[in-house]
Formats: C-alpha cells, structure tokens, sequence
C-alpha cells in the first residue's frame, strides 16, 4: 500500500488497530468501552512521579547488565532519574548475592582509628552518573567494626530461607555516634569534592531503610540518634544538601508519626537545638498478591490503602503539607528477590497493567489528601547471572528488558499539563483502594498536554490473571486547537504480542540458554515500538476520533502531533 493510500485508510477508519493478543474467534465478545477526552480543561502539571527506582544489591550497578539497564533508566529523562539502593555502608568486599552488597566503606585500625576507602562506593555512583541516573542516597548499613553486635554479620539468605534471616550485625546501631556522624561526614564531604556542590545539592539524602522493623535492631529513641547524627553530618558537609526520612515500612503509623513529631519538636541529639530538618518526607507502600483458584491476585488494594493512610498521617501535620512526599518503595509486594506462585505476575502484562492503573491512583490519592507527592519509587532493577526469567521482580532479566519496563516509557512521553480524561468502564478510585479489580475490569485512561502533543495512557486491568474479553474502545478526543487540521498519530502498546520479551521467550520454547540470534530477537521483542506504522488523522471543529482494541492487561499510549 502506498504512503497516501494508507493515509485514506487511515482517515476513513480513524484509527482500528489490529486486535493484540486475542485472535478473533478465539475469546470471550469484545465489550465497548468510551472515553472523552477535553483537550482544552487543562490542569496542572503533571509530575513525573515514577522517576525514582533502587534495589537491594548495591553492587550490581556497575555490572554489565546493571550498566545496561542504568543507560535505559538514564535515557528516561536524563539527569532527572534517581536510584536508592541499601547496603552502601555495609561491610564487605564489593562480592554481590541475593539481598546483600558492600562497600568496604569503613573499617578500623588497630588503635581503633578510622579507615575510610570510597572505591567501591565511588564506583556505584560513576556507574549513575554516567548514565543519566542520580543518587537517591541511603545512609547504611552499619558498618561491622561500628556495631554494637558484628557478629554474625554477612548472612548467606536464599529465597528459600526465612526473610528474618537477614539481619544480622548490619542492622544494629553503632557503638559510638560520635564515630557513626564522623563516617556520615566525611562521605558527604567526599562526595562534594569528587562531584561538585551543584552535583551534590541535587541528590536525596536519609538514614536507613524500614527502621520501624527488623532492619532495625535498636530502639526508637536510638533511631532518632542517628538519624540526627546523620543528618547532621551531611548539612555539616554540605549546607544545603537535601535530607529527609524515615523510609517506614507500610506507612509506619503511630512509629512514623512519633519519628515526624521528633523532628519537629524533638531535641536534636546531635547539636542539641529543637528539631531535626526535613526536606522530604518517605515512606514505603506494597501491594498483597496471592493465588486464588490456582492463579495469581494481585493485591492494588492493599498497595493504594497504606499509601492513603499515609498521606493522611503526613497532612494530620500542617508543617508537612507542602513537604515532598517520596514512596521511597511503592511496589506490587515486598520482596524483588523472592520466587513462588504469588510472584507469577513478574514477568509478564500483570506486572505492566498493574503499574499503568496504579501511577495514576497514587497521584490523585496525594491531591485528595492535601499532599505534595514527588517520588514513587519502584523497588526493582535485575539480578545478574541469574536464569532468564527467573521470577524475581526486576525491570530486566539477562540484559532483555521485561514489559513493565516499557510502561515506564510510556511515562516518560507524557509531559505538560494534565487535560480531563474519563471512561465508561473506569472503576472509581475509593472502589480501588477499598476492594481492588475484582469485579468488572478498569478500563481507564489519563491524558497530558504539552504544546502541540497530546499523549493519552489507556489501560485494561484487572487484579485476577485469568482470560477475559478484549475493551472495544472509542477515545473521542475534543478541545483540540481550532487552527489544527490533522494529527500524526503515534501508537505504542505493551500486551502478550507487543513489548513483550517473556511471552517471545516462550513461544521459542523458554530456552535455559538462548543463542546470540534467540538473544537478538529477545532484544527486539523487548522494545516499545508502534502497533502500527504513525499515520495522519483528521481533525475536524477540534475535534477527532479513535478506535481500538485493548486486551485484558494491555496498555496503550496515543501520541498525537498536532499539526496546521
């Protein structure tokens, strides 16, 4: 077909996708789904929440396939995309296994005096910088010649263990805060010298992870003493650097609320003046699947609940109402490196769906409670050498992106204002938060505005993997520019047949050990691309209108360039 024969077509049909992952005749009906857009109720920005990503395993960053990943990261929106990994303090000499790393950071001589050696922190950082990616700075482990109780220190965790069986020696506060503060300080200060103030000033700061559970062996009040030491230690090096807390796990309830209330009004142990600055607020929120009748539920419930509850917690506090709010880990559940049935979602469209349908939620569940949200950070990277598609939650698995990293793609060509966008098949966000997908599916879209772009990010979830019915979907698109004649339609989509590495893996038979050509064709299957070659459509009145089938836990993104 010619150019201008194709673009006849695409006029006279607007715009009908070829169906993606259901072949006709093969599933249930399609039912019909419409959604309006108003390109002209413009709102407000639309921030880019989903920028910021870590993983348990420091030292995978500078790997081969941890660079790769952090170049795909980078490119999302170079120079604005964060990583926050544990175990950059811990002890240890840089070998990586599942849920551990180290530094070598701190040690001590003989006499007792400090050893400090960045090499190997120096290297995780270079491996951000170089490739677009920022510091999110976690200030820990505890080093073993500073803990109260070294011993035992490294574990040896499987997925197969107990998960208590990590903490050990890393966890437990220091022997002396004045020498926790001293190691804090002179990190911070090496970190000006090596990148610059400016460099320095743009990253985030805090103390720990999760010290309101077992990553944390010490009290509440010691907590506070190192934080503030922490703290302290950093503005001490660097006046304006950006520092915050406390990480919580599951929003932290009465533990967070005493921690913020410290920090307001509490006495600082460390320069003993009131309060302890706070330039974010953090904490963590996670998801519950199961498996139910043999396949896997997810838990979007559960995940949304505890984000809303904190939200409310941080705006019970009128000093923290304009605070930045980072979900220092916002994922479907708790544990990237554990394997078993419930964690079959990795892989494939429940994964991506899910984070589709669940970046919104979080977004407007900020804006009803009065909150400045930031951040969610997505607690996932890959696990190096590991088998290919081994069922941890990761972005990539050998080098070959997994589909949900294509969502964050998506994200990343939303820019502008956000414009109003609602479907006849969205389930309302309290029927979200207090109940999840469990009935009829949400089929949703959100839309954003940015000059002449107009992007629109339309979902089709459900919480349960099971077969369903493809979304025959009207967008009816309206408030465009009157001067626009037509629009060059851009359309990516992620589902079984697109975006898809796992189920391109599969269908070559799951090979332990694919070949260089195998491995290729992974890498390309992988990619967000078109469903289909970018066409004109017409604009009429400023006004259009689109077609297409979604598949159950398919994610489309619409881009259209206006055009005069």
């Amino acid at each position: 077909m010619t150019a201008k024969a194709a673009s006849i077509a695409l006029l006279a049909l607007l715009v009908l996708p070829a169906r993606a992952g259901v072949e006709p005749g093969d599933g249930p009906e399609a039912f019909p789904v419409a959604i309006a857009v108003d390109a002209a109720r413009v709102g407000a920005p639309l921030p880019p929440i989903w920028r910021f990503f870590g993983a348990d395993e420091p030292n995978y960053a500078y790997m081969k396939d941890g660079r790769k990943l952090l170049g795909e990261l980078g490119r999302l929106r170079p120079g604005s995309v964060y990583f926050r990994a544990h175990n950059l303090l811990t002890s240890g000499d840089g070998t990586p296994a599942l849920k551990w790393g180290s530094t070598g950071a701190y040690r001590e001589d003989a006499d007792g005096r400090p050893i400090y050696d960045w090499t190997i922190v120096d290297r995780i950082f270079d491996a951000y910088l170089e490739r677009g990616v920022k510091p999110y700075v976690q200030i820990g482990f505890m080093p073993k010649e500073m803990s109260v109780k070294p011993e035992p220190y490294q574990h040896r965790w499987t997925p197969r263990a107990k998960y208590d069986e990590i903490y050990t020696g890393w966890a437990y506060p220091p022997k002396d805060y004045e020498k926790w503060g001293e190691l804090v300080y002179q990190w911070a200060k090496h970190c000006v010298d090596k990148y610059g103030r400016a460099e320095v000033e743009s990253w985030y700061w805090e103390a720990w992870n999760e010290p309101n559970i077992g990553y944390w062996r010490g009290t509440p009040e010691e907590f506070y003493k190192l934080n503030d030491h922490a703290v302290a230690a950093v503005r001490r090096a660097l006046p304006t650097a950006r520092v915050g807390g406390p990480e919580a796990a599951g929003g932290g309830g009465r533990w967070t609320h005493d921690f913020l209330e410290h920090c307001l009004r509490g006495t600082n142990a460390a320069t003993g003046k009131v309060g302890t600055p706070l330039d974010f607020v953090s904490f963590h929120a996670k998801g519950a699947p199961s498996v139910v009748d043999g396949h896997v539920r997810m838990g979007i419930s559960a995940h949304l609940k505890t984000m809303d509850q904190a939200f409310r917690l941080v705006a019970s506090f009128p000093e923290l109402r304009k605070t930045p709010i980072i979900i220092g880990e916002s994922d479907p559940e708790g544990c990237a490196a554990c394997q078993g049935p419930q964690f079959g979602y990795r892989n494939g469209t429940m994964y991506s769906s899910y984070t589709a349908a669940s970046f919104p939620r979080k977004l407007e569940l900020a804006e009803r409670a009065g909150v400045n949200l930031e951040g969610a950070l997505t607690w996932a990277f890959e696990f190096e050498d590991q088998p290919f598609f081994a069922g941890f939650r990761a972005l990539a698995t050998n080098g070959i992106d997994l589909p949900v990293l294509n969502i964050f793609r998506m994200f990343s060509l939303m820019d502008g204002r956000r414009v109003a966008a609602e479907s006849s098949a969205e389930v309302r966000l309290d029927d979200v938060v207090a109940a999840g997908v469990r009935g009829a599916p949400d089929v949703a879209a959100r839309a954003a505005i940015d000059g002449d772009r107009l992007a629109i990010l339309v979902w089709h979830y459900h919480d349960d993997d099971v077969p369903g019915p493809e979304a025959d979907i009207t967008v009816d698109v309206r408030g465009l520019p009157q001067g626009a004649a037509s629009a060059l339609l851009h359309h990516y989509r992620v589902d079984r047949r697109h975006g898809n590495s796992f189920e391109a893996w599969k269908r070559m038979g799951s090979p332990e050990r694919p070949t260089a050509e195998q491995v290729a064709e992974l890498e390309l299957a992988s990619r967000l691309a078109p469903l289909e070659s970018p066409g004109r459509v017409r604009v009429e009145g400023g006004a259009l209108k689109l077609r297409l089938s979604l598949p159950l836990h398919g994610v489309s993104l619409l881009r259209l360039e206006l055009g005069r």
